[in-house]
């Protein structure tokens, strides 16, 4: 991971979410499934309406061959060593991602067409096979049906932001749950998925056609992004300005996550873009080494 020091400290903004009173079901958890309800069928609505109106066309082609050029590729560690009492939720995370993959791998993404994590996994239900396995929900790690399946997302996410696909939908998590003990990839491009409503959703604006080939290894969470066409340019995302500031007895992390643009002819940088700002209040306690600023 490519972090660049610190500029000058800025005063600490907290973001809407982080600041809000408690949502009703948070003061009302017995709310939460007429709650969800109500979200998944405003979602349902919604994808009707998009499809039926033709401004939006699903994403839902699948191929077995390969799509000729690899763009990116990544794999994702599948057990993590985290509570001892809580490893099954780690093995059980590894059914519910073969399952999760074999519903992405080799999904088509043409241009003008638009990909949905959520349309294309579906609800990950015990009937289709999905067991109890990690979840995060308001800063703790929960047993849920399902869980586990955001790593899949994280993985599309990190390979899309090497490509000029666009992200139309992401909802990070509110929360840095975990410190940052074996961490490849920069914190903050990680994603939050509860089906159908809280989604990842990109965009083909580009005239290039593109594949997702996922699978899940002994060891790895495999994924490849394809192309039928090598681009002009290449992509290095990196966290810049990484910092973690206390206030009120509250520890914060923000960071900036950046691509850079790489002609692949010559090598050369051609540009730098601002991809998300992030923060999120640190449910752990950080170590001596990590410096923790006074605001």
């Amino acid at each position: 991971m490519t972090t660049a020091p610190p500029g000058p400290l800025e005063p600490l903004e907290l973001p809407a979410r982080l600041t809000a009173p408690p949502r009703l079901t948070q003061r009302h958890p017995w709310l939460l499934p007429a709650a969800m309800l109500v979200h998944r069928a405003r979602r349902r609505t919604q994808w009707v309406r998009d499809a039926w109106s033709g401004r939006v066309v699903w994403a839902a082609r699948h191929r077995t061959d390969d799509l000729p050029v690899r763009l990116k590729q990544h794999g994702s560690l599948l057990l993590r060593e985290l509570d001892p009492d809580r490893m099954h939720l780690q093995h059980n995370k590894v059914t519910n991602l073969r399952l999760a993959t074999s519903r992405m791998d080799g999904l088509v993404i043409a241009p003008g067409e638009t990909f949905s994590f959520n349309r294309v996994v579906g609800n990950c239900t015990r009937r289709k096979g999905y067991v109890d396995g990690m979840r995060l929900s308001n800063g703790s790690a929960d047993a849920g049906v399902g869980g586990g399946i955001c790593q899949l997302a994280n993985l599309v996410h990190w390979m899309v932001l090497h490509s000029r696909l666009t992200v139309v939908e992401r909802s990070e998590h509110s929360f840095d749950p975990f410190p940052d003990r074996g961490r490849v990839l920069p914190w903050g491009v990680g994603c939050s998925i509860v089906y159908n409503y809280v989604d990842l959703v990109v965009r083909n604006d580009t005239d290039q056609t593109f594949q997702l080939r996922t699978w899940v290894g002994e060891r790895y969470l495999h994924g490849q992004l394809r192309s039928d066409v090598r681009p002009d340019h290449s992509f290095a995302v990196e966290a810049r300005g990484e910092q973690f500031l206390r206030r009120d007895g509250q520890v914060f992390r923000r960071n900036q996550i950046w691509r850079r643009v790489i002609d692949r002819r010559s090598g050369e940088q051609v540009g730098d873009e601002q991809v998300k700002s992030n923060c999120a209040l640190v449910v752990y306690e950080p170590g001596p080494e990590i410096d923790v600023i006074d605001v």
